[in-house]
């Protein structure tokens, strides 16, 4: 059996949304014909020549860091990246990348290394930020005529929640006014203090839409200076974002932890490195699958007693140990993406079942291959 290119390309986009990824990123359908159809997918951290040849021919090369991706201009098959380009071209061979969408998606790269840990996942590390562009409008309008502008308003983009329209909420109150010389009052006098019963009500609308619904508003109104309120909408935290913070089902020392880290993450040369006190009690985890130093200010603001991640740069780690009690882990960067493949793996098989030949590549793609045992080590170089 078979799918189509296009089909599988749709479950990942839903899994791993394109918008999640970062403006800097390339992600999606790097090589191939989304009309062809496939008979497997191969998983992998890592596009490499390894990794291609256990590409069956006219299969799937599904991966998480992007073979192209900065100041591609070439892919001349003299180039290494390039010959393999024209490799997977030559075999009906496709690639496709999540990338930095996949970091940002949940699940993504983060729940399955907290998951590898054995940690339950309560919230993003990083909350995305998502675009609302929705404006709240609050409108106060005499009672009799709180229908027609409400209807004016919703004729104009206003009152739309998910999939509901004429959303509002609404209450009464005591309108008050002095109108002055040169005023043209629709109710009251010049001169004289006026009180209505007024409702103010509230509605959204689209940023894009403000001048229209404003146009909308005025003309239904029965006032010649209306009152109202215009709010830009802060968006809500949501379940998506860079990291997770996760909670062990039983405390246990930092020194037990980083035992735990070592033999849940697959070996390499680089091994587990950790700065900490090795008798601090951990219960509350930050993670972060990749590169993940730019997230040590928000992980001093975690309320967690542990940060694992990896590429921990020397200046930045020391800083964040004088100023914080969190402790750090950093582990190899292709090591802690690598718990990701078996989810997308998962993905892939709970949609297109025996369709679909899905499997995850075992060729370690870490570029280290060289390491000598560690110790455990006191503050004293001597």
């Amino acid at each position: 059996m078979s799918v189509r290119l296009c089909d599988v390309i749709a479950v990942l986009d839903e899994a791993y949304p394109p918008r999640l990824a970062r403006s800097w990123d390339s992600v999606g359908l790097v090589c191939g014909d989304p009309g062809d159809m496939l008979d497997s997918v191969t998983i992998a951290v890592d596009a490499t020549a390894a990794v291609v040849d256990e590409v069956p021919d006219g299969g799937l090369l599904l991966t998480h860091h992007p073979l192209l991706l900065r100041g591609v201009d070439k892919v001349a098959a003299s180039t290494p990246k390039g010959a393999l380009v024209h490799r997977l071209i030559r075999t009906g061979r496709s690639l496709f990348t999540a990338h930095t969408n996949a970091d940002s998606a949940n699940p993504g790269v983060s729940d399955a290394l907290a998951q590898a840990l054995g940690l339950t996942v309560e919230a993003p590390l990083e909350p995305a930020s998502v675009l609302v562009d929705l404006d709240k409008w609050v409108i106060y309008v005499p009672r009799e005529n709180a229908a027609a502008v409400q209807a004016a308003v919703f004729d104009a983009g206003a009152g739309h929640i998910g999939d509901y329209s004429h959303c509002s909420w609404s209450v009464g109150g005591i309108g008050q006014f002095l109108p002055h010389d040169g005023a043209n009052p629709a109710i009251g006098s010049v001169g004289a203090v006026e009180q209505v019963e007024e409702d103010r009500f509230e509605v959204v609308a689209p940023a894009r839409a403000r001048a229209t619904v404003l146009a909308a508003m005025r003309a239904a109104h029965p006032y010649e200076e209306p009152a109202f309120d215009i709010f830009a909408l802060v968006p809500p935290p949501g379940d998506t974002g860079l990291g997770r913070i996760g909670r062990l089902g039983q405390p246990e020392p930092l020194r037990a932890f980083v035992a735990r880290v070592n033999a849940a993450l697959q070996r390499t040369s680089w091994g587990v490195r950790a700065a900490g006190d090795p008798d601090q009690v951990v219960s509350r985890v930050a993670v972060c699958g990749g590169a993940g130093d730019s997230l040590l200010d928000v992980v001093a603001r975690a309320d967690v007693q542990v940060y694992v991640t990896a590429d921990l740069r020397h200046h930045p780690a020391d800083e964040h140990r004088r100023a914080c009690a969190v402790a750090l882990i950093d582990v190899a960067h292709w090591a802690s993406e690598f718990p990701w493949c078996a989810q997308a793996a998962d993905v892939l098989r709970s949609h297109f079942g025996a369709a679909l030949e899905v499997r995850v590549s075992t060729t370690r793609t870490d570029p280290w291959n060289l390491g000598h045992p560690g110790h455990e080590l006191s503050g004293d170089p001597s």
